[in-house]
């Protein structure tokens, strides 16, 4: 459903306003503090549905455009401290896998000033930003802004920049907020509607919760659990007075199971802080935490040791067990839980750290979840005791369930360290590295699982059961199906889980390099002059003149993509649409693509500096001049956004916009490649 109405919106926003749009109002005070001190203070109305961006920056070099404030004439004055924002707050972006920081509604920020010149009347200052909505960014921007501190000068902003850009004069970038100082979306200033923002926070929870349930039943596979289930329920069943006390008795034994696990998530929550747990999952220092332990319990599954609880405890609970009554039994379900610990604690241990990093009270649903799945066969076993005559003997088929969670828990580890490593940037688990590691484990367990290796608490059996075979043949599938990973291919499947393609020794394949050429017909080709492999290995220029001359040239229509650094739906195009295997055969073979960055910094050479006639503002970068060109062809300035040209420069058909359908998509680039010919 939001699929559809992101679509709707997009549909309307092209081809019903079809204009250029500025979905923010700036205004300037100044607050005077003494005769050399002053506040300047801009406040930004954003339309709504639009967010603009903060100027603190993520923990990544990509991603969204900051906003900048740059102070120009600083020989009269200088800036004390940050220049301090209001209304921005930090939001998961799964686009870009990290947080990213903007207002909704409106901005407000404050810049301290102290003056060296007291005649000083005017301060001029040139903001750079951008803005976005759900479907579309705007490219980013310069807005011209004069604080008056002497409220009889009249000057116009745009004049006066331009006249110090004209001098040469180099502006002063004002200092941005630390990105830990600003909240996270929650807090204040939604964007979302509460019933949409709840709706989804109860979605979370509810995966939570079936993750957690699922993690329970594991659980219950294991040695130290599923031999607990018969004796347990026989116990109860034998030693009650009546089949209805015995019932009752073992349905209160599974709420307190559930008592004594959702009461280890309450502590986990009261001692750590709910806004505390929100911040674990970007974390640095958790992830690495969680990567050991987690390595620590599956080498505790593995068979290297065991990880249990003082034996004293298990003594203590089970004497206080023998005291009958419903003391008793709350003790008996303590007992269960502390000597049970050796093969429920990596389990237990899992859930907590991943549900503290969703924040909340996850970890209280994330423990409820767990102990629901261990308490119910005791209730259900004691109401329906003819059932355990179904249940499998024990054996060594619960040693191979436990050594098979020990090797998933082996590989999920290093997720939580390829997070650490994505945001420090130290380059050590690259996603070759990352997946010949879980080649490596998913093919070991293969190994394991077919008998042909041995763990210490194996026993000796010659056979291996057809479960077993199946579980070895699962895990045999998913080393296969990494392997071509390890050299370039994308793993649509796991999506998500290893680092991306560009952060690799080989972002465009093993043996492959941009400057190396493209592949056609199996021959290695020269790329053209001004043209690079982008996504995909597609050819790509990014000069609007040099890419035309070439579609010109070898007779093919030239699709221009206006695209941003930071547009999040023109990652989505990419990794989305432009990888199906119809759309891709037409952009690496019908057509020449021309990507045009509306936010590329790359400054032109002052002589090809001009004033806008559409915006009004100056042209200085080469992001710039794809704007102005974008909005003088298309009167439009959102991205992404896709035009199919002949030699002539014209449409060959209907430009379009975020266009997530990729049959839709592919069938657009087929009617402007059949108006071409």
């Amino acid at each position: 459903m939001r699929k559809l109405l992101i679509a709707l919106t997009a549909l309307i926003s092209l081809h019903v306003t079809g204009q250029v749009q500025d979905p923010t109002d700036w205004t300037t005070s100044v607050k005077k503090l003494s005769d050399t001190e002053y506040v300047l203070v801009t406040d930004v109305s954003i339309e709504p549905g639009w967010h603009l961006y903060s100027q603190a920056k993520g923990d990544k070099d990509e991603g969204p455009v900051p906003t900048e404030f740059n102070f120009f004439g600083t020989d009269d004055f200088e800036l004390v401290g940050i220049n301090e924002e209001k209304g921005s707050y930090a939001e998961f972006e799964k686009v870009w896998e990290m947080d990213v920081y903007h207002f909704a509604n409106y901005a407000h920020f404050e810049q301290k000033v102290k003056l060296k010149n007291p005649d000083v009347q005017y301060i001029a200052v040139e903001s750079y930003f951008m803005v976005c909505d759900d479907t579309q960014c705007l490219p980013p921007s310069p807005e011209s802004l004069i604080f008056k501190l002497d409220e009889n000068v009249n000057v116009v902003p745009d004049d006066v920049i331009n006249a110090f850009y004209d001098e040469g004069a180099e502006p002063l970038k004002a200092k941005a907020p630390e990105s830990s100082t600003i909240i996270k979306k929650g807090d204040k200033h939604e964007k979302k509607d509460v019933d949409e923002d709840d709706e989804e926070k109860d979605k979370s929870l509810w995966i939570v919760f079936f993750l957690s349930f699922l993690g329970g039943f594991a659980a219950l596979l294991t040695p130290c659990m599923f031999p607990m289930i018969p004796l347990t329920v026989s116990f109860f069943t034998k030693q009650s007075q009546n089949r209805a006390q015995g019932i009752r008795n073992a349905i209160l034994y599974g709420v307190f199971i559930i008592a004594i696990y959702v009461l280890l998530g309450s502590a986990i929550v009261a001692i750590f802080g709910i806004e505390a747990l929100n911040e674990l999952s970007t974390s640095v220092t958790f992830n690495i935490a969680f990567f050991v332990i987690l390595v620590v319990f599956a080498l505790s599954f593995l068979g290297a040791f065991e990880i249990t609880l003082p034996q004293s405890w298990a003594n203590s609970a089970d004497k206080q067990s023998n005291r009958g009554g419903i003391i008793g039994i709350f003790f008996m379900a303590l007992a269960l839980a502390i000597i049970s610990f050796s093969c429920t604690g990596p389990i237990v241990g899992s859930i907590l750290f991943e549900s503290s990093s969703k924040g909340g009270i996850a970890p209280i649903i994330g423990m409820l979840g767990f102990s629901s799945a261990i308490a119910l066969p005791f209730a259900l076993f004691a109401i329906f005791p003819g059932w355990m005559n179904s249940l499998p003997k024990s054996g060594g088929w619960l040693n191979t369930v436990k050594v098979f969670l020990g090797f998933l828990e082996l590989a999920f580890a290093f997720k939580f360290l390829s997070n650490a490593d994505l945001v420090m940037q130290w380059g050590l688990l690259t996603r070759e590295v990352f997946l010949v590691i879980w080649v490596a484990i998913f093919g070991t367990m293969a190994l394991y699982l077919f008998g042909k290796i041995k763990l210490p608490h194996d026993g000796p059996e010659a056979n291996i059961s057809v479960g077993r075979l199946l579980m070895g043949i699962f895990s045999l599938c998913v080393a296969i199906y990494l392997l071509p990973g390890i050299w370039g291919a994308p793993l649509k499947i796991i999506s998500g889980f290893p680092p991306p393609m560009k952060y690799s020794e080989s972002p465009y394949g093993v043996g492959y390099t941009k400057s190396q050429g493209f592949t056609s017909n199996d021959q290695a080709v020269k790329l053209p002059e001004g043209a690079e492999l982008g996504e995909y290995d597609i050819v790509t220029f990014h000069d609007y003149d040099e890419g035309l001359a070439y579609a010109k040239k070898i007779g093919k229509p030239a699709l221009v993509d206006f695209t941003g650094h930071a547009c999040v739906n023109c990652r989505r195009m990419e990794q989305l649409v432009w990888g199906e295997q119809g759309v891709l055969s037409i952009l690496k073979g019908e057509v020449v693509m021309i990507s045009l960055y509306v936010d590329e910094k790359k400054k032109l050479p002052i002589e090809e500096h001009y004033m806008s006639e559409v915006t009004e503002k100056m042209v200085r970068t080469t992001g710039n001049k794809w704007s102005e060109l974008q909005i003088k062809n298309y009167q439009i300035n959102a991205q992404p956004y896709y035009a199919l040209i002949g030699a002539d420069g014209k449409d060959l058909i209907k430009p379009v916009g975020y266009t997530p359908d990729a049959e839709e998509f592919e069938k657009w680039l087929n009617d402007g490649v059949e108006e071409y010919k």
